[in-house]
């Protein structure tokens, strides 16, 4: 039996993979995208483009900008209660969506 290998990019095909008509590369926005320190982001791994990606396991996973970093962001989050930093290119990056809590009333 031959061994599998173990690369970067190994058991990702579901992350790594675009509806038809999203193929390609995205907007060129996407690239130039700004974030103010001290915002939140959700690591959403862009898979057109390989540099700067973060590790596929961190797909989903929200973070707060601690820096930019040349032309890509450090990033913080906490991971079973150790505190891990990546760095990741912004087209890697979505921001949240900083809406208020709903307040439920008569």
């Amino acid at each position: 039996m031959v061994k599998s290998s173990k690369g970067f990019r190994t058991r990702a095909r579901g992350t790594f993979t675009k509806e038809v008509r999203e193929r390609g590369l995205p907007a060129p926005s996407r690239y130039l995208r700004s974030f103010p320190e001290g915002s939140q982001v959700m690591v959403r791994i862009e898979p057109s483009d390989p540099h700067g990606m973060p590790h596929p396991r961190y797909q989903g996973r929200v973070c707060t900008v601690l820096a930019r970093r040349g032309r890509c962001y450090e990033i913080t989050f906490l991971d079973g209660g150790k505190r891990k930093t990546l760095i990741a290119n912004p087209v890697h990056l979505v921001p949240m969506a900083t809406t208020p809590p709903a307040v439920e009333g008569n």
